[in-house]
């Protein structure tokens, strides 16, 4: 049941006097519940309540914490079809997508539980010490991975299980040992609501401490930036835009003690089709790739926004029908209003540049929110010279680069910046010819796709979902996959200990 309330710790609370109301984007009306934005008092209770949960919970043993993260899968799985229909009605996306991302949600928690049943994922070392070593004695080390304490997760927009209240984020963070204050995403307050109630049940049932998990809710900067800036919060994890992602690093950097800010911003995701590839399957790759530009109305991180080749007789057969393709596709509904606003403001910026050709769009009449699919091309030369093209268009929108060459190619491959995803799509006799295109995407990428799309993301121990700079804010870490709990540890040394004094899983 939705109450519109904030989760302080395990306790309801609603005593602000701000108020906002969700958006069904199909309908484009507003959800009826009505929901209450945190306090700063409110604010301070979940923080001080997270230190103090933080002082047992980074103790509990990784056994029980498997069974706390399962225990909130279990109960995500219980809320059944209400959190279906409440996710449909806030996102204006289909019923399968939902059921698709529960799972996903779901399989993550789970995976993380399974990973901290031992102990293997500190990556613990042990260092024996040798007293009797000359001409100096050698003393005992045994270093580990400990939590770094309260984590303030911003749910995502894109993806309102997945990536939201309990998200991978969320997933990792609990794994880890340290507690959680969700920033709900306003646009998705009743669909993190009832994640969150799924939570506080687990945290009850496992005996968890109080404060491990809070949901807080509120519109613009405010609630987020009274967050970042909070002394008692350690770390903070961000999906999102580049300007939201920024401003929190900048903030969280301006601390007393700066904390690190682990963000997944912007990334149009370079494609580059070699001219064999496009000789043998044009029209293979043009509907391979229509269906991933449209997939979830172009709304994933790894949208496919980037399209590089170099010029042949099959260029523009190709191009032409990848815009065909494209917009045949049946237009969808966007998250939310400011989404839609998003996509077209951006949109026509870089249709608007020098040298820019629009391959094709939808022109059809729309409903308010649905987002028309486009896709445009360009010279390698006018797009290397424009860095207003080298943007992401967050929807259904991609951009064709045609380079007079492989030299320009790779020079509009090193203009770009940092991004999720590089794609080659690419023939067998290419393959001793692609040293250079590897070598350039491998600067600017955080993982490369052969012969597939890069919208799809594995939750894996392999998975690395991240970049250089502007994809992420750190390229070291990955925000998908098991390797995503490194985010919130430090490494730890013991030396010279009893043995008898050191946890468990440092003794020989």
């Amino acid at each position: 049941m939705i109450t519109g309330k904030n989760y302080i710790g395990n306790r309801l609370s609603g005593e602000g006097d701000k108020t906002h109301h969700t958006v069904n984007p199909k309908l484009n009306i507003e959800n009826p519940t009505e929901f209450v934005e945190a306090t700063p008092e409110e604010l301070e209770e979940a923080v001080s309540l997270s230190e103090k949960a933080f002082q047992t919970y980074k103790k509990i043993s990784g056994g029980k914490r498997a069974v706390f993260l399962n225990t909130i899968a279990d109960e995500i799985d219980a809320l059944g079809n209400e959190l279906i229909q409440m996710y449909c009605a806030e996102s204006g996306l289909p019923e399968g997508r939902a059921a698709g991302e529960r799972g996903r949600t779901v399989f993550q928690l789970r995976a993380f539980a399974k990973m901290v049943r031992k102990d293997d994922w500190r990556q613990n070392v042990i260092d024996v010490g040798q007293p009797d070593r000359n001409p100096s004695p050698k003393p005992d080390l045994r270093k580990t991975s400990i939590p770094l304490g309260p984590v303030v997760v911003f749910a995502a927009s894109n993806f309102p299980l997945a990536f939201s209240t309990a998200g991978g984020d969320t997933a990792s963070a609990l794994a880890a040992g340290c507690p959680v204050i969700i920033k709900s995403h306003a646009m998705h307050s009743g669909t993190g609501e009832l994640v969150a109630s799924a939570i506080i049940k687990a945290v009850k049932k496992t005996g968890m401490p109080n404060g491990v998990f809070s949901n807080i809710t509120g519109r613009g900067r405010t609630v987020g930036q009274a967050l970042v800036k909070h002394p008692k919060i350690k770390a903070v994890g961000f999906t999102g835009s580049i300007a939201g992602g920024r401003a929190l690093f900048d903030l969280a950097a301006q601390r007393n003690e700066p904390i690190p800010v682990f963000t997944e911003m912007g990334s149009i995701n370079p494609v580059v089709i070699t001219s064999n590839a496009l000789d043998s399957r044009a029209e293979e790759i043009a509907t391979q790739y229509a269906g991933s530009i449209t997939l979830g109305t172009g709304q994933f991180c790894t949208k496919p926004g980037l399209i590089l080749t170099v010029e042949s007789e099959w260029t523009q057969v190709f191009i032409k029908d990848l815009a065909k393709k494209t917009i045949s596709i049946e237009a969808q509904c966007m998250l939310h209003p400011n989404i839609k606003d998003g996509y077209v403001e951006n949109g026509n910026l870089v249709s608007q540049q020098k040298g820019v050709t629009v391959m094709g769009k939808i022109d059809t009449l729309l409903g308010e929110n649905y987002a028309a699919s486009q896709v445009n091309a360009v010279s390698g030369s006018d797009f290397i010279s424009n860095p207003k093209m080298h943007s992401e268009v967050f929807g259904p929108f991609s951009l064709v680069v045609i380079c007079k060459d492989e030299k320009e190619l790779i020079s509009a491959i090193n203009h770009l910046e940092g991004q999720l995803t590089g794609t080659i799509m690419a023939e067998e006799s290419d393959k001793e010819t692609l040293g250079e295109v590897v070598d350039a995407l491998q600067s600017r990428v955080g993982r490369i796709i052969f012969n597939g799309v890069p919208t799809g993301v594995e939750v894996s121990g392999a998975m690395t979902h991240g970049g250089p700079y502007p994809a992420s804010s750190d390229s070291r870490f990955t925000s998908v996959g098991l390797e995503a709990i490194k985010r919130w540890v430090r490494p730890f040394t013991y030396q010279g200990w009893p043995k008898e004094m050191l946890p468990d899983y440092l003794q020989d």
